[in-house]
């Protein structure tokens, strides 16, 4: 399982690298076409969904690595089953969050799927819009793997006394 987030976190991460390229790229094209008096009305639009995209990814892969949402003071001064279980509240308000994100999420890309950018008719928001569930799920499936974890950690502990 753990190899299987492995990889996840890296499409994740190579997802959301290549977004920070798309978002810089579009931004010099952006000051290039700008300095040379032309102006190009899509980069603005490009430039803050590839943002956008770039950020959720990074969101759920900071969830995956713990960086996220933390009590660090209490992390930090705890030991044992306190911590696990401090741990394990953490990961349960996490669930319960990203669990309203997702259902949210998929109710605003129902919504808001035909709309299109209004700098490139062709392009339909809901390729925005998606990066949201993609977050709050893989933030879910990220967040399960570390409470079994916890819970694997809990039983080894108790086995130990």
């Amino acid at each position: 399982m753990r190899k299987w987030v492995g990889t996840l976190e890296k499409i994740q991460i190579s997802i959301g690298i290549a977004f920070l390229f798309i978002f810089f790229g579009v931004i010099v094209l952006q000051i290039i076409t700008r300095y040379l008096g032309v102006s190009v009305i899509w980069t603005e639009e490009a430039a803050n969904y590839s943002f956008i995209w770039a950020v959720f990814m990074g969101a759920a892969v900071m969830v995956n690595r713990r960086e996220h949402f933390n009590f660090d003071f209490l992390v930090q001064k705890l030991q044992g089953k306190k911590k696990i279980y401090l741990q394990l509240f953490n990961d349960t308000v996490l669930v319960l969050f990203n669990l309203c994100i997702f259902i949210l999420g998929i109710q605003v890309v129902q919504e808001f799927w035909s709309y299109t950018w209004s700098s490139i008719p062709e392009m339909k928001m809901g390729y925005v819009w998606i990066a949201i569930p993609i977050m709050a799920g893989t933030m879910l499936i990220y967040t399960l793997v570390h409470m079994a974890g916890h819970i694997q950690s809990l039983r080894g502990q108790e086995v130990h006394e």
